[in-house]
Parts: structure tokens; C-alpha cells; sequence
């Protein structure tokens, strides 16, 4: 077990930024030392990061373990995401598969700053005619 190969992806998204390992194992799942059941307080976000290794079949086959930090729940499920998809690519996994599912894509959106005389970053104060 301790020459047991492991593949690193990063993923980044909004302010979150994920270091994920894979290896071969039996499908566990550890967030910053936690299970995913208990680190993620929705299921639809376990489903999201879980997406690629469902993908290529993996699911079953491969041990998780992710160390993210920044941002919220959403955005770090998302980095942990790119993190697994991108660690799964060198573990030798099928390129167009998670390339066709976006798998592969980081998404670039992130908080736009706020402007001097602006409230937030568009927002102007109210208008007053008198």
C-alpha cells in the first residue's frame, strides 16, 4: 500500500482551490480529512464533484482525497471537480469522454470588484432629483 501510485489534479473556481488525489481503492471519498457526507451539506453538490468519476466508470475504482480551501460549498465542490477530472486524465482515463461532458473546462467567473462611488461593483447610489 505505501508504493501505491496517486495522481494529482488542481482545480480552481470563484475563490476556491482544490489540491485532489486519486488512487486506486474502492471509492471513498475525504475532504479535508472528512468524509464527503459530512464535509458537503447537500447532496447535489456530492453529486457534482463525483460527476467525473462517474463518467469513466470510476466511481467504484478510485479513493478520493481532496484538500480545498477558499470560497463556499459550491465553488469548492466545482474545484474539487476540475481536480478529479484532470488527476483522472493522467491516471489514463479517456480524454474525450470528460472533454465532451465539460469535465476538463474551469470555469473563469469570479466576483467582480467593487468600484470608487459605486456601492458594489455596478450598483450606483440612488438617483435624487432634489
Amino acid at each position: 500500500m505505501a508504493n501505491e501510485k496517486k495522481f494529482y489534479g488542481t482545480g480552481r473556481r470563484k475563490a476556491s482551490i482544490a489540491r485532489v488525489y486519486i488512487q486506486s481503492g474502492k471509492g471513498q471519498i475525504v475532504i479535508n480529512g472528512v468524509t464527503v457526507e459530512k464535509y458537503m451539506p447537500y447532496d447535489t453538490l456530492v453529486q457534482n464533484l463525483k460527476q467525473p468519476l462517474i463518467l469513466v466508470g470510476g466511481d467504484a475504482r478510485y479513493d478520493v482525497i481532496a484538500d480545498v480551501q477558499g470560497g463556499g460549498f459550491t465553488g469548492q465542490a466545482e474545484a474539487i471537480r476540475l481536480g478529479i477530472a484532470r488527476a483522472l486524465l493522467l491516471a489514463g482515463e479517456d480524454r474525450k469522454t470528460l472533454k465532451v461532458a465539460g469535465m476538463l473546462t474551469r470555469n473563469p467567473r469570479v466576483k467582480e470588484r467593487k468600484k470608487y462611488g459605486l456601492k458594489a461593483a455596478r450598483r450606483a447610489p440612488q438617483y435624487s432629483k432634489r
